[in-house]
């Protein structure tokens, strides 16, 4: 371990994967060197098509290398990886290249001029498009560095334990992290729900984000990371550091040591369940001590499809992810959340002036009602054909007739019908939706978005984006009481649900289920087999009772003896 060396005192930041790690900073590198900008130049291309013919390989290798590297990920990796590889060989993004070059730049300049445009573009748009704006920078870097012959940017292979430090990263530099070598994350940008946020859960390495002031920290500089207080500290006492992430590593090992099944410490039975996006994820999922799966993100298996799949085709992609579930367990089948981040060329309206408040999700229905009949007409077959019980929910519900027209179409199938609560009206009106569906299942990371009305991507923001802000948890609160009252199940299928802390605040407050990341079942079914009911309702009275996030996260943690 190396020996600590500069300033003393700490930074701070939202923290989103428990854990304490020690070790140097580690920088990422994230542009191509100007050295080799400058040596390249304008190129050696004949005209702008043969430029663009260049451009074309650059961003083919690159998209192929995101594709590579899903394959190889599981859950939200994979995920975001095929989005990127997507972006890459974007048409627009390509036009507007082809413009510059057409219009005498350089190819560097014309990528650059182009990825500030659509930078631009996203930034306006707000919400989960502003999202994809380190997506764009990341493809930026790595299509320049083609160009110019250069390795592509990103992490760098520690030499020993270390801790990842950068502005932001990408999927591509986080999802093929070693956690041996990089024992914590740490960003200067990006919120609770970021996607550095989201795939540090599920590969377990303790994390904070947007932590101010943390890119001047010094090369090797020590540190001691706190991703439960989400402190950053300097000038600790390499021994005293060295016990802490001792005992940090003793107790993570302990909790995914556990087995099942989820129960509290007082016997009262829960519902730990997967959130996967195919039958590979699902199967490897069901492997885990869950009950089910809580979330299939459906619209995850056609991102790259233009043409709308078959009833029989949706019905065989569908058939594998039920099929692990047959033997008595239940899948949560959410329907299309096309739009905003995630475009469907058969689905989603283009040009629309903001994606993430637009006709995204069971909005898509309104005027192609076709698309959701032979959505449900699929699932439905998979459903018979698998034998495994069968929930689907809607997202982006706003009201309750919206909810009771998917709710008929649903039941019409045989099928149990629910709604995503991701839209504050719904999580006010809960007790209404709950009189026309059999269950509601809370997106945290939308609902906190649309209830502080506050960009994911936005630094200054970050600390609005939390799932731990009293308004978010007072609107979870009333979608779980309606369901208490009603005797229907509330679930929590955001990146919340993944928090061991605030699993019990959600427990207590009459969360029924809570789904998530596959390797995060295990810690969080442990935390809440050692604490009692009544333990948890005094966390979500603690929860609901503070003035801010961090102020919520220490009175739960006090009530719990952390």
């Amino acid at each position: 371990m190396t020996t600590p060396s500069g300033p003393s005192g700490s930074l701070s930041g939202t923290p989103v994967v428990p854990g304490v790690a020690a070790g140097p900073v580690l920088h990422v590198r994230g542009e191509v060197s100007p050295e080799a900008i400058a040596r390249f130049g304008d190129g050696d291309f004949a005209d702008a098509d043969a430029a663009l013919a260049a451009y074309d390989d650059a961003a083919g290798a690159v998209a192929d290398t995101f594709t590579s590297k899903a394959e190889s990920a599981q859950g939200a990796a994979a995920e975001v990886l095929t989005a990127s590889a997507g972006l890459a060989r974007d048409k627009g993004l390509r036009g507007a290249v082809s413009k510059n070059l057409q219009a005498g730049q350089g190819p560097v300049a014309a990528v650059q001029g182009a990825v500030d445009q659509f930078v631009t573009i996203f930034t306006t748009m707000g919400g989960l498009m502003a999202e994809r704006v380190t997506d764009l920078r990341d493809i930026e870097r790595r299509v320049v560095a083609h160009l110019v012959g250069e390795p592509p940017p990103g992490v760098p292979t520690p030499s020993e334990p270390s801790i990842l430090v950068a502005e932001d990263l990408a999927p591509s530099d986080t999802s093929g992290l070693d956690p041996a070598l990089v024992t914590a994350l740490v960003t200067e940008r990006g919120g609770a729900t970021s996607h550095t946020a989201i795939i540090a859960r599920q590969l377990g390495i303790p994390c904070v984000v947007g932590a101010a002031g943390v890119m001047e920290l010094d090369a090797g500089t020590f540190v001691v990371v706190d991703g439960e207080t989400g402190a950053i500290e300097l000038g600790a006492d390499p021994d005293e550091a060295r016990g802490r992430v001792d005992e940090s590593r003793r107790l993570r090992e302990e909790l995914a040591s556990w087995t099942g099944p989820a129960a509290t410490l007082d016997g009262l039975p829960l519902k730990l369940l997967a959130n996967v996006a195919d039958g590979a994820s699902a199967e490897s999922a069901g492997v885990e001590p869950v009950q089910g799966v809580g979330l299939f993100r459906t619209e995850l298996c056609f991102l790259d499809r233009k043409e709308e799949p078959s009833v029989e085709e949706q019905a065989d992609i569908y058939s594998a992810v039920l099929a692990p579930y047959s033997d008595g367990r239940y899948v949560v089948v959410r329907t299309l959340d096309a739009g905003s981040d995630k475009p469907i060329a058969f689905a989603t309206h283009a040009g629309e002036e903001n994606p993430a408040l637009g006709v995204r999700g069971l909005r898509l229905s309104f005027d192609n009602p076709g698309l959701m009949e032979r959505q449900l007409d699929g699932i439905a077959a998979a459903a018979e054909r698998t034998g495994t019980e069968t929930w689907v929910m809607a997202p982006m519900v706003a009201t309750v007739a919206e909810a009771s027209d998917f709710a008929e179409k649903v039941r019409s199938r045989g099928l149990k019908a629910g709604v995503m609560v991701e839209i504050p009206s719904a999580a006010l009106l809960a007790h209404r939706m709950l009189e026309v569906v059999d269950f509601l299942s809370i997106g945290t990371n939308d609902l906190t978005q649309y209830a502080m009305a506050a960009d994911r991507m936005a630094t200054d923001l970050a600390h609005l984006t939390d799932p731990w802000q009293p308004a978010v948890l007072q609107l979870i609160a009333i979608t779980a009481h309606a369901g208490t009252e009603a005797g229907k199940p509330v679930g929590v299928c955001g990146e919340a649900a993944a928090d061991p802390l605030l699993a019990t605040a959600l427990i207590g407050m009459g969360i029924t289920s809570l789904s998530m990341a596959a390797r995060a079942v295990r810690p969080v079914g442990a935390q809440l087999s050692r604490v009692s009911l009544e333990t948890c309702e005094a966390a979500a009275e603690a929860a609901l009772g503070a003035p801010d996030p961090m102020a919520a996260r220490a009175a739960v943690r006090e009530v719990l003896g952390h």
